[in-house]
């Protein structure tokens, strides 16, 4: 039985898609929920509605890596072709610019001010917070992977 080790960017890519995860299903914005005000409407990642069509595609990027991070295992003593660092770059790569694409998503409705009042900041919107700091973990950590030696 082969051992398979996890190099520290395959570890890195892990903790980034595992916070994505999580972070998928926080608020990414609250409108209300102030004294005397409106009740609270929030929305994550994972609501389908008009402000996340790509919050969707973070955390298909963020299970893409974590099943990157499976695969070696699930394919025991044989070398695949996908087990390779640009695997690693394309799913970091994918959630980073899907993020991207959902802050321009709630720039462009609104969501992230009303009026003058920013909806963006960490007590509201904590999963927005937690998914760019989980995609930046993963890109780092799929960086790192450039320059860990292939084989076993």
């Amino acid at each position: 039985m082969n051992r398979r080790v996890i190099s520290r960017g395959r570890r890195v890519v892990g903790v980034g898609a595992v916070l994505v995860i999580v972070a998928c299903f926080l608020p990414w914005f609250r409108v209300g929920g102030d004294l005397g005000g409106l009740p609270a409407i929030s929305s994550n990642a994972l609501a389908g509605n008009q402000y996340f069509g790509a919050g969707i595609v973070v955390f298909v990027a963020a299970l893409a890596g974590l099943a990157l991070l499976a695969l070696p295992f699930a394919a025991g003593a044989q070398p695949l072709a996908l087990d390779r660092p640009a695997s690693f770059i394309l799913a970091a790569g994918v959630g980073l610019v899907a993020y991207l694409a959902c802050l321009v998503q709630l720039a462009l409705n609104g969501a992230l001010l009303q009026g003058t009042r920013p909806l963006f900041l960490p007590d509201r919107a904590p999963g927005l917070w937690l998914a760019a700091l989980g995609v930046l973990i993963m890109a780092w950590g799929a960086w790192q992977t450039l320059s860990e030696r292939v084989g076993w």
